[in-house]
């Protein structure tokens, strides 16, 4: 078969298959009475393995050595190819995201995509000062996308960073809660936690919706942020777990104060006194959990929580019953 029946039949150009035969890869088997190149069906079949390998990701070098040194193989080179092929997609998708982040900022000009491109950057710089700049200049005349934000929060271990990511993210309107949403279900526990307490920074529905339903998430540390941000916001389904956290201590003073916020509308101050009465009949609690129940009490108004501490006024614990008798003096003393 001669080069150009060869070239329809194999997609390989003539100019290719001269490049292979000036390689050593392919050299036609005989010539034509005219010197034409004439190649055989063996000729054929290896110029197909030829391309088969190269669409591995082989080059030209190891397709000769694969297909003629009898001891070369292909474990190792195929590993290694495995490992470019997965830094090359890194790499691609690195770029993709950025591309669409700098869409969807909808930039005016090429001079704020370079503005845009100037603060992605520095968001993944290892400066953490430079990060902080970043976060507080994302709200600016040439926002950072949303996505951007999100994934920085969610990935920054500097508190003060963190908090300035959080404040913009609190600044960039409702797209922030549902990507942060994702974070929640994140398997590491650092990642959960800096979602939540970015979305109790979110002031608007869908970020009251999501710290609702993260009440009932099984990290005991996301509904617990959750539950100080809703008590925060005046939302009431929050009073058993600040109860919870109450009697577990943990972040005890500040579950308090929520539910010292909450009592403040005479809609919830009873339903609050009577969970925390509850807690106490049960009767299983140890001294620090009801000196730590007493504590939450002063601020809770109502005749059921005077009862309450005038019980625990006479706890068998003396401490409990110090703290108990204090509080119902300081109530006396406001009234």
């Amino acid at each position: 078969m001669l080069i150009g029946d060869v070239a329809r039949r194999s997609g390989v150009s003539a100019r290719m298959l001269r490049h292979y035969e000036s390689l050593g890869l392919v050299r036609p088997t005989g010539r034509t009475d005219s010197g034409y190149r004439e190649y055989s069906g063996e000729d054929i079949r290896r110029i197909f393995h030829i391309e088969s390998l190269r669409s591995l990701g082989l080059s030209l070098r190891d397709v000769g050595r694969a297909l003629d040194d009898p001891g070369f193989a292909p474990a190792e080179l195929v590993d290694g190819l495995i490992r470019q092929t997965r830094d090359r997609i890194a790499a691609e998708t690195e770029l993709l995201t950025r591309l669409r982040r700098i869409g969807a900022a909808e930039p005016a000009g090429w001079e704020e995509v370079l503005q845009i491109v100037t603060l992605l950057q520095a968001l993944g710089s290892k400066s953490a000062g430079a990060r902080q700049r970043a976060a507080l200049s994302a709200v600016e005349a040439v926002p950072v996308p949303v996505e951007a934000l999100v994934e920085a929060v969610l990935s920054e271990p500097d508190p003060h960073v963190a908090g300035a990511l959080r404040w913009a993210l609190a600044q960039t309107g409702e797209d922030g809660p549902a990507l942060l949403a994702e974070g929640l279900g994140s398997p590491a526990a650092e990642v959960r936690k800096r979602a939540v307490r970015s979305i109790a920074e979110i002031p608007n529905a869908a970020a009251t919706a999501l710290l609702r339903d993260a009440l009932a998430h099984p990290d005991i540390v996301v509904r617990g942020y959750a539950a100080l941000a809703l008590g925060a916001r005046g939302v009431a389904d929050a009073v058993p777990t600040l109860i919870d956290m109450i009697v577990e201590e943990r972040n005890d003073a500040d579950a308090a104060d929520a539910l010292s916020t909450l009592a403040s509308d005479p809609a919830w101050a009873d339903q609050i006194a009577t969970g925390l009465v509850d807690r106490l009949a049960r009767g299983t609690l140890g001294a620090p959990a009801r000196r730590r129940l007493a504590q939450a009490l002063a601020d809770i108004p109502g005749l059921t929580t005077s009862r309450a501490l005038a019980d625990l006024s006479h706890d068998e614990d003396r401490a409990v019953a110090l703290t108990a008798t204090y509080v119902l003096t300081l109530r006396d003393a406001r009234q």
